[in-house]
């Protein structure tokens, strides 16, 4: 993987607001700028648009997408109002061709590899994705590492608000 330094809010905000087959649900984003992390733009794009796609499939009428920072790391979360994810598949459905309602059809529904896509590039960028409890609908999140120069800025932004 060919990694850069690049402004990942940026990068889900160029692909979350991309139109869906959906227009009834609405994608909401909440997204720190300047989060600067290591990675291939096109990757994090997919792994963005998979994870969006899913929220918008299962989504009654929204799904917020949402950026922040936690300690050294970038926090991305897709949250959809839908019927959510039991906790029982919560580990299940990273496994490729994992499709919980098994009673759509294949053109309505994914074919189970969007999700396992979006975790096997959360690891290969140095992070993680993993679903996290929550009700209503499911919550999906994606943690990164930050690059050097944003962990340092962010520790100057503190270290300002501390003296202030």
């Amino acid at each position: 993987m060919r990694a850069e330094e690049l402004d990942l809010a940026q990068v889900v905000a160029e692909e979350a607001v991309r139109k869906r087959p959906r227009p009834d649900v609405h994608v909401y984003l909440d997204l720190t700028p300047d989060l600067l992390v290591n990675g291939s733009a096109d990757r994090l794009r997919r792994l963005v648009a998979n994870l969006v796609d899913n929220a918008v499939r299962h989504a009654s009428t929204s799904v917020h997408v949402t950026l922040t920072s936690a300690g050294d790391h970038a926090v991305l979360d897709v949250v959809d109002d839908g019927p959510g994810i039991p906790p029982e598949h919560h580990t299940s459905v990273f496994d490729r061709f994992t499709r919980l309602d098994h009673a759509r059809a294949r053109d309505t529904g994914g074919s189970g590899l969007g999700l396992p896509i979006a975790r096997d590039i959360a690891r290969a960028h140095g992070g993680t994705l993993q679903v996290v409890p929550h009700s209503p609908g499911a919550r999906l999140r994606a943690v990164f590492p930050l690059s050097r120069r944003s962990v340092a800025d962010l520790q100057g932004d503190l270290a300002v608000r501390a003296r202030v």
